[in-house]
């Protein structure tokens, strides 16, 4: 079944401007949206979903009312939502297998909303801007075929992506929104940013460095966070890429080094020492190939709780 907007299906054989220009509300939600203000997110309710991560949960949620991400330049963050069941997922997409991923964020929010007999799938989608290698412009069209090609109708309700998320200073561009979080209780979407992002921040960037698919990290029924089992092997050339400077790190490992945050770079050295630290994860961080697992205190807070316990 086709992605619609407003009950009318999208026509993917022409470029997203005259998609835009066809349906005005698009353009009318996004520029309400870069008007908000960015909310710093505190840790307490939150889960934070890192690249090439999913998290799904519903508004009976007794642990997590608020799902974001940010630190988004070519990437794209997707919300999909049922609106009979409430059913929410967030995820941050790279391009790496976009079909794959759509059809998995699918299955999680369906799994949720069976029992529901009204209500529809929703999506919105945050991020990107207009790189110069196009990468956000190649994203934005692979995840709209990819939702056009579900069985559901799926109906486009945000699309605050690329163009629409464009700014440019000095002959520069760079994205006006970078991150977002979705209330699950409420449905509100919202600019964000996030001072916590929650436990084992190096293992779970590791896991992306090292060429991970999309993985799902919470189980809503037990409300935990369940980060690995991973496994991956020495990183190649770590010590080299180390000792490179910063304009070098930033130059060759970001798809859009003009746009980035300001902390990219150490977020990448820390990422990269974490991977020489454990070269093989399996004999230090999971030796008995059990996932870390964690809770939300009586403070809203992660905490690490023992999984032979559960």
């Amino acid at each position: 079944m086709p992605l619609l907007v407003n009950g009318a299906r999208v026509d993917l054989a022409r470029p997203t401007g005259d998609m835009i220009r066809a349906h005005p509300q698009l353009e009318e939600k996004a520029k309400l949206l870069r008007s908000q203000p960015t909310q710093i997110v505190e840790p307490k309710g939150l889960l934070y979903v890192q690249q090439r991560e999913f998290a799904v949960t519903t508004p009976k949620d007794g642990s997590v009312s608020i799902l974001g991400s940010d630190d988004a330049t070519t990437c794209h963050i997707v919300v999909l939502r049922h609106t009979g069941s409430g059913a929410t997922c967030l995820t941050h997409c790279d391009g790496s297998d976009t079909e794959a991923e759509v059809s998995l964020i699918m299955s999680s929010v369906k799994s949720f909303s069976n029992s529901s007999g009204c209500g529809r799938l929703e999506v919105h989608l945050v991020g990107g801007f207009n790189d110069d290698r196009q990468l956000s412009q190649k994203l934005t069209n692979q995840l709209l075929r990819a939702f056009d090609l579900q069985p559901e109708d799926v109906h486009l309700v945000t699309f605050c992506v690329t163009e629409l998320n464009d700014r440019e200073e000095q002959d520069i561009h760079f994205p006006i929104i970078y991150g977002i979080a979705v209330n699950v209780k409420t449905a509100e979407i919202f600019p964000a940013t996030f001072p916590d992002k929650g436990p084992d921040e190096d293992l779970r960037s590791a896991h992306v460095l090292t060429g991970a698919p999309l993985t799902n990290i919470y189980d809503a029924k037990m409300e935990q966070l369940r980060i690995g089992p991973y496994f991956w092997g020495p990183f190649p050339h770590v010590d080299f890429w180390l000792e490179q400077d910063d304009a070098q790190i930033l130059q060759n490992l970001s798809t859009s080094p003009l746009a980035e945050p300001p902390h990219f770079v150490s977020h990448i050295r820390s990422t990269l020492t974490f991977l020489k630290e454990h070269p093989f994860p399996s004999r230090s961080l999971f030796p008995d190939r059990k996932p870390h697992i964690y809770k939300k205190n009586e403070e809203g807070l992660w905490e690490q709780v023992c999984s032979d316990k559960i």
